[in-house]
């Protein structure tokens, strides 16, 4: 993330340039559309200044330095100071343009700390005061008088009030709107940035959690397994007991593959090597052996899986399955679940629409949490949502959904082409209409 001054500095570089050409504008139409006498030669030399003052800056900060806030003090000083002089070229303190010295405070004020922004409220007085002292009247003008100025013509010196109300207007509510703007999004990086860290901390949490409960379980389940084949090695032992003794060690043999997935799977994105593969075969390899796969409609648009993108693809492809697993289930007895996989500018786009009820708003509201489910007991523990969420946000990608109750659920998981991140800066969840998987 950039440095808070140097983005300050580039608002700066931007906003002298149309200061720059402001001040152009105004003297020419003073001189050729008022008719006012300028001394333009002394005039253009001051807003020259201005000018090559901000090409210099402008190069000075092309290279990489850090920017620090004295250096926007004295920019803004010489702002103040340009302006000054300008004032006092063209009638002082009488000059109606002299409120744009707000302009410059307000400036200050947003972008820098109180000692700063005083100091320069301190300087902007003390010009704004030595105008008061010294200033170069307008000679002639349109009573022909030796000192002409502003305040021997009321009428045009009320209009350049009114301009000059404007234009420090118009400066300050550009000025608190880009504040603004700046710090509402800086808000949401920060509330999508704890979303992501506090479910990468649930994502470690679970990994710890399946890890022990690998290693306490592993003891008894050893311990049923051994007595079960001493069982089935008994010759009194009747054919049905020996089923029997068989089953339970199937059965532990499962408990252990159980235990050894769900360590894998919470852990496997963060350790997995990553290998080149075409999203074509990712996904192939996603439904290999998927109960239920027959209803799988893949529709690939003519993709010949050529290109490759180097990931995690264990990983991703538990993720991937996860969610067609979800939308199988969540589809009645021969509803079809269809799949599109397409390649767009930044990456792909795989789309899974099922053809379930769909979910209501509170279901919504918490699908994808660890352990929230709404499968019947033992079909699922409500962990491959939050996995398939977890492993697109560290791979720089996204997983949304929408859903309507009564008309299914369409989840689309993206993730780019180039080299993907390790974690992804925002997360989706800071947008109101993005939320996880159905079937949950």
């Amino acid at each position: 993330m950039r440095d808070a001054h140097a983005i300050n500095l580039s608002w700066l570089l931007k906003l002298r340039w149309g200061a720059v050409v402001g001040q152009v504008v105004l003297i020419l139409l003073a001189d050729l559309g008022v008719g006012m006498p300028l001394p333009l030669v002394p005039l253009f030399a001051t807003v020259g200044v201005g000018a090559a003052s901000n090409v210099a800056l402008g190069l000075w900060a092309r290279r990489p330095r850090e920017i620090r806030e004295w250096m926007l003090w004295a920019v803004m000083a010489l702002d103040v100071g340009v302006l000054t002089v300008l004032l006092d070229l063209s009638g002082g303190p009488f000059n109606p343009f002299s409120t744009l010295y707000l302009v410059h405070i307000a400036l200050a004020a947003v972008v820098l700390h109180a000692r700063w922004t005083w100091a320069l409220v301190t300087l902007a007085l003390g010009c704004f005061g030595a105008l008061f002292f010294r200033h170069l009247w307008v000679p002639g003008g349109a009573t022909g008088g030796v000192h002409h100025h502003h305040i021997n013509d009321v009428p045009l010196h009320l209009e350049g009030m009114w301009l000059a109300f404007g234009v420090a207007s118009g400066f300050i509510v550009y000025f608190v709107q880009r504040v603004t703007r700046a710090l509402a999004e800086r808000e949401a990086e920060l509330v999508a940035a704890r979303a992501v860290t506090a479910r990468n901390e649930k994502l470690a949490a679970l990994a710890t959690l399946a890890a022990g409960a690998a290693h306490e379980l592993s003891t008894p389940l050893s311990t049923i397994a051994v007595v079960a084949r001493e069982l089935e090695r008994r010759a009194e032992l009747s054919p049905a007991g020996r089923e029997d003794a068989q089953l339970i060690r199937q059965q532990v043999a499962r408990c252990h593959d159980i235990l050894a997935q769900m360590a894998a799977d919470a852990g496997a994105s963060r350790g997995e090597a990553f290998v080149a593969v075409t999203p074509v075969v990712l996904l192939e390899s996603a439904l290999d052996g998927l109960r239920g796969r027959e209803r799988v409609q893949v529709e690939t648009g003519g993709l010949q899986g050529k290109e490759e993108v180097t990931l995690p693809a264990r990983a991703l492809t538990h993720a991937i399955r996860g969610v067609v697993k979800n939308a199988l289930q969540a589809s009645p007895s021969g509803g079809q679940v269809r799949l599109a996989l397409v390649r767009e500018e930044q990456g792909w786009r795989l789309s899974v629409e099922d053809a379930g009820e769909g979910m209501p708003a509170e279901v919504l509201a918490r699908a994808g949490e660890p352990f929230f489910t709404t499968k019947p007991p033992g079909e699922g523990m409500g962990l491959g949502l939050f996995l398939a969420r977890a492993v697109l946000d560290q791979l720089g990608g996204r997983l949304e959904l929408r859903s309507v109750p009564g008309k299914g659920t369409r989840v689309e998981m993206a993730w780019p082409v180039e080299r993907l991140r390790q974690f992804a800066p925002l997360s989706s969840e800071a947008e109101g209409a993005t939320v996880q998987p159905s079937g949950a």
